[in-house]
């Protein structure tokens, strides 16, 4: 049996950016804004209120991703509430809540969830068909993983 869920025309996507990444993210979302404008848009803390401002239009605002904002994406990830993650990481600084980041893209790929994570890869994904139309998302069958005696 497939397990899928319904992705509307009208995407769920989580934007979010490291600091050295914030910039090149709104210059991105600003070029995109006639597209993003079809879709509802979700940020952690700064990037949020960056993307507000820049768009002109508003944003759901989360904590900052190091005080939570990161886990509160993901547990909408988790929760099917949301389709798209945006997130522009920056791969030549460490961050304090590196963890967090990394469960953050392993819930977008578990939950089988387009994620970009560059402005190329971003590019891509906001011009394809798929971005603004239905679309039926596979989820994988976690059924035996949950069924298992975890005590052996």
């Amino acid at each position: 049996m497939k397990l899928s869920r319904n992705l509307l025309a009208r995407k769920r996507i989580a934007m979010v950016a490291h600091d050295n990444k914030k910039k090149e993210l709104i210059e991105w979302a600003v070029y995109n804004k006639a597209s993003l404008s079809r879709h509802e848009l979700l940020g952690t803390g700064t990037t949020g209120k960056l993307l507000e401002e820049a768009l002109d239009r508003s944003i759901t605002k989360l904590l900052s991703g190091p005080l939570g904002g990161d886990q509160q994406i993901g547990s909408m990830i988790a929760e099917g509430k949301v389709d798209v993650l945006i997130f522009f990481w920056d791969p030549m600084e460490a961050q304090p809540h590196d963890p967090d980041i990394k469960a953050l893209l392993r819930l977008a790929v578990t939950w089988n969830i387009p994620f970009a994570c560059d402005r190329a890869t971003a590019d891509f994904l906001l011009t394809s068909p798929l971005m603004h139309m239905e679309y039926e998302s596979i989820v994988p069958d976690y059924s035996s993983y949950l069924k298992r005696d975890a005590l052996k």
